[in-house]
């Protein structure tokens, strides 16, 4: 059972089994007030936050835009993304895993490396997309020069994809660890992009190495 320390932080009982790594992990989740707060406005995943700090500093989540959110599950993002394009907007989730319904947003079961996906991806979003965004991370190894290469690897898989997906003038935001994307990437993306920032967002927890990439006025 979960205690309150007299600081009013929780403290979970050492369980029969339980490995010392996962119980940092639960009182870590039990006392992170971005957990708390996905709860009680109904959002999948406390990264739902990461996303709306972006859209609050870059204003890319406009009313009736068409967005595209890759590697989706379980949903945090899209939930955000369809909240602020309202009813007139499109929202496309995309992800190897079975997601449940979503309200306002389309999800597709699908592998983004299958001949064929790219088509299913227009037909679900009915044009060229406004915004693209993915919050795929491989999974860690714990060696983080290796992590770092597997989740650059999904960036650039996501970057091609929103190449062949947004129209002129659109977003892409992606997470890149930091570092940001490597040297030969961040070029072809600055080449492709009006203006490429790196940013860390509040709701990044402190000792994450996560940064976003935020591409705007995609030249298509």
């Amino acid at each position: 059972m979960p205690r309150l320390n007299p600081a009013g932080h929780v403290r979970v009982r050492t369980a029969k089994g339980r490995k010392p790594s996962s119980q940092r992990w639960l009182e870590r989740q039990l006392n992170d007030p971005f957990v708390r707060e996905a709860k009680a406005k109904g959002y999948r995943s406390r990264a739902a936050f990461k996303l709306a700090e972006l859209d609050d500093k870059f204003h890319f989540l406009k009313p009736g835009a068409r967005v595209l959110d890759l590697g989706a599950a379980p949903g945090g993002w899209s939930q955000v993304a369809a909240r602020r394009v309202g009813e007139n907007g499109v929202v496309v989730a995309a992800d190897i895993l079975e997601m449940p319904p979503l309200p306002g947003v389309t999800t597709l079961k699908l592998d983004l490396s299958e001949p064929g996906a790219l088509a299913s991806l227009e037909h679900a979003l009915g044009g060229p997309a406004d915004v693209v965004l993915t919050d795929m991370a491989a999974p860690t190894t714990g060696h983080r020069a290796t992590d770092h290469l597997r989740t650059t690897a999904l960036l650039e898989a996501a970057i091609d994809i929103a190449a062949a997906m947004l129209k002129p003038g659109g977003t892409f935001v992606g997470k890149a660890f930091q570092g940001g994307a490597g040297s030969d990437l961040l070029a072809r993306i600055k080449q492709t992009f009006r203006e490429v920032k790196h940013v860390k967002p509040r709701a990044s927890r402190a000792e994450s190495v996560e940064l976003y990439l935020v591409a705007l006025g995609y030249r298509g």
